[in-house]
């Protein structure tokens, strides 16, 4: 990656847009976590917020008009294609959407740099969410457009952590000081992954709350702690919940388990509801990347510090910014 040199205005929010030599993310790859800094998220959240104003405002504008988007997912998806989809149509751009790979060449044994390298002939960014571990980084190194991750198997899913990141910030107003504690399915779970790796680079506590079957991946536990950040292991989550300031919920993802009864085995293990959220701060949040099954009440839903549905909503901003960003436009 490129090194981060922003240009001097984009240090101002009110000035987000410009050439593509003013856009530091120009012509980029979003592949992981570990390519930002603190700097350049800060310039990502500014640019988002921007992005949110600017929709309030005046709901779409043309930013990126005659751009087109491929979005190509292997696996289903409602919220990641459907905020990219919506991200691209409110800037004026267009978008080619492949959501069922059975009825593409992929079928006929296409492989997927040459599934990238057709795309792109196309578009202008592709977005992919594909079940293998670092398929994105392989079609990165074939594709001359840029890839933006959108999920590659249990490994990570940066684009729904900078919009974690992102609701953290815009919800309370601050990530250095926080507890943050996450909950579920931490072994599989790509987003508590990505997530943790991006707040490892703020003064924060990591508690993680799962079955021991389900914990945190050991090399990521260590790649956390060799930046200095306390972190617990805890399986009953009233240990740490009245000192938590951020809860983030995970579903057990039944599609990863290759026997069924294990998965039913450890459904409903924790459940957060109205009587869970007595317990809690007053200033506090409840995130969830979606969808939940049963891990979270309904009841909770009416809560003020249930922020998941806005946390949905704010991933739209931020990829808006991440499309006009890559595409010299921010």
């Amino acid at each position: 990656m490129t090194p981060f040199n922003p240009p001097i205005h984009a240090k101002n929010p009110h000035l987000p847009f410009g050439d593509k030599q003013d856009s530091p993310f120009y012509g980029q790859d979003i592949i992981s976590v570990n390519q930002f800094d603190r700097q350049q998220l800060a310039y990502i959240f500014d640019v988002a917020h921007e992005m949110y104003e600017m929709v309030a405002r005046v709901g779409s504008f043309d930013l990126l008009k005659g751009k087109i988007l491929a979005n190509l997912f292997y696996e289903p998806s409602t919220r990641t294609s459907s905020s990219f989809t919506s991200a691209m149509e409110r800037l004026g751009g267009s978008v080619i959407p492949i959501n069922n790979v059975s009825y593409s060449s992929v079928t006929k044994g296409e492989s997927l740099p040459d599934t990238v390298r057709t795309l792109e002939a196309y578009a202008d960014v592709i977005v992919l969410r594909h079940p293998e571990v670092g398929s994105s980084a392989l079609a990165a190194k074939y594709a001359k457009k840029p890839i933006i991750n959108a999920g590659d198997g249990i490994g990570e899913h940066p684009t729904q952590a900078l919009l974690d990141l992102f609701t953290i910030q815009e919800e309370l107003g601050r990530v250095d000081g926080l507890t943050v504690t996450m909950m579920g399915d931490l072994k599989y779970g790509r987003t508590v992954h990505s997530l943790a790796r991006l707040l490892s680079l703020y003064d924060i506590r990591l508690n993680y709350v799962a079955p021991d079957i389900l914990s945190m991946p050991a090399e990521i536990q260590e790649e956390i702690g060799a930046k200095g950040i306390p972190q617990a292991a805890f399986t009953d989550l009233m240990e740490v919940f009245p000192d938590t300031d951020v809860l983030y919920v995970t579903r057990v993802q039944k599609e990863r388990f290759e026997d069924p009864t294990r998965h039913e085995n450890l459904k409903g293990i924790y459940v957060v509801t109205a009587e869970t959220m007595s317990h809690a701060k007053d200033e506090m949040i409840v995130m969830h990347p979606l969808p939940r099954v049963w891990e979270i009440d309904m009841a909770v839903d009416e809560d003020p510090r249930a922020a998941y549905f806005r946390q949905m909503e704010y991933g739209q901003y931020i990829r808006m910014a991440l499309l006009a960003m890559v595409l010299g436009k921010a």
